[in-house]
């Protein structure tokens, strides 16, 4: 059952954002994300599709390893198993942690899981990195990192590796948002069983 402030808050929300144009699987998504952050300028920056909402649903229901750029994304998913490979330390100086993590998480599951970086823009470049060397595939990748750095860049390059994927374009992003949409493919996942949906 909604809590009387969630049901308020997307009161609220339906009232300031018109997202009609979307689909309902990726209204879904776009409306956590807002609910999440209050910015309704997601409501023009998500880049989402239904087939890639429906592809993390697919993956979902399979019991697909969820992989988290940062422990502060894995916290904030519920409902679902999730994993952090972020090392207590680095050991390649040309890089970050968080990109040394998805690497090794990349390698423990090179095939069918879904993917999660909300805050560092360099785990999301060794994703599509890993990807385009054949050697790690997806079901799909939320890609939403913060940051005045190589955020938007890295989102960028998501967009057009091919990869399914859910983000954004631009610099705003973060733990919080990406885990809202997880959040929702959690849900949507139970709500019905495969080709029952309305």
């Amino acid at each position: 059952m909604i809590h009387p402030i969630e049901a308020e808050s997307y009161r609220i929300l339906e009232g300031r954002v018109d997202l009609s144009h979307l689909g309902p699987r990726s209204r879904a998504v776009v409306e956590r994300v807002i609910h999440a952050s209050a910015d309704p300028e997601y409501a023009t920056t998500m880049c989402v599709g239904d087939d890639a909402v429906e592809a993390g649903v697919r993956a979902v229901r399979a019991g697909a390893p969820v992989l988290c750029d940062v422990e502060m994304v894995r916290h904030g998913v519920h409902g679902i198993e999730t994993e952090c490979h972020l090392p207590a330390t680095g050991d390649d100086p040309d890089t970050t942690r968080a990109a040394l993590g998805m690497r090794a998480a990349a390698a423990r599951h090179p095939a069918g899981a879904i993917v999660v970086v909300g805050c560092a823009p360099t785990a999301l470049d060794e994703v599509v990195d890993v990807a385009e060397k054949g050697a790690f595939a997806p079901a799909l990748v939320i890609g939403l990192p913060v940051g005045f750095v190589g955020a938007a860049e890295s989102k960028a390059r998501l967009r057009a590796s091919g990869l399914p994927a859910i983000s954004n374009a631009g610099e705003k992003g973060g733990s919080a948002v990406a885990a809202a949409a997880v959040n929702v493919l959690v849900r949507l996942a139970a709500d019905a069983p495969e080709g029952n949906e309305s």
